[in-house]
């Protein structure tokens, strides 16, 4: 099965989760108990995230086959904190549980190879982009401009891709 989410946006996604751990219990009021849970999973996402050999990794050391082990991971722990805490409200509680639910379904729906296949220069490519093979072309509707101290250089408008030929003396 072709997972649909490349690591690109994974690595998006990573960093905008943990933005969400930090501020969802701040912006709610929720209790010390559940800030705290999320403050954990937030630091833990942003950390393994920088670590891992992916486009958005800045020491690219974790493969990100361990990254999305830990992704379900963390997801895992926040439903079983969420199922824990007893004295928290129930909204929170689902809440905290949905946000591990979407960790979960997230890794699972993630590639795990880069785009460039290894991780460690994401837009790094065996071929350059372009190729200067030496041969030079003009436009079909353009004419090639002489060299001579009559010069006459010739435009084209956009509208009706006509050549217009001026002549300078």
């Amino acid at each position: 099965m072709r997972k649909p989410i490349p690591t690109t946006v994974h690595g998006v996604l990573d960093y905008m989760t943990a933005g969400l751990l930090f501020a969802l219990p701040r912006a709610l009021g929720w209790g010390q108990c559940a800030t705290r849970v999320m403050d954990i999973a937030g630091s833990g996402a942003v950390a393994y995230s920088l670590l891992t050999k992916y486009e958005m990794g800045v020491v690219k050391v974790l493969p990100m086959k361990a990254h999305l082990a830990l992704d379900a991971m963390s997801g895992a722990a926040l439903i079983g904190a969420a199922a824990l805490m007893d004295e928290e409200d129930t909204d929170v509680r689902a809440t905290i549980a949905g946000v591990g639910a979407f960790e979960i379904a997230a890794a699972m729906m993630s590639q795990s190879t880069p785009r460039s296949g290894r991780g460690s220069e994401p837009f790094e490519s065996s071929q350059p982009m372009f190729q200067d093979t030496g041969e030079r072309r003009t436009a079909p509707n353009q004419q090639s401009m002489p060299v001579s101290p009559a010069r006459s250089v010739t435009l084209s408008t956009r509208a009706t891709r006509t050549p217009v030929t001026r002549r300078h003396e």
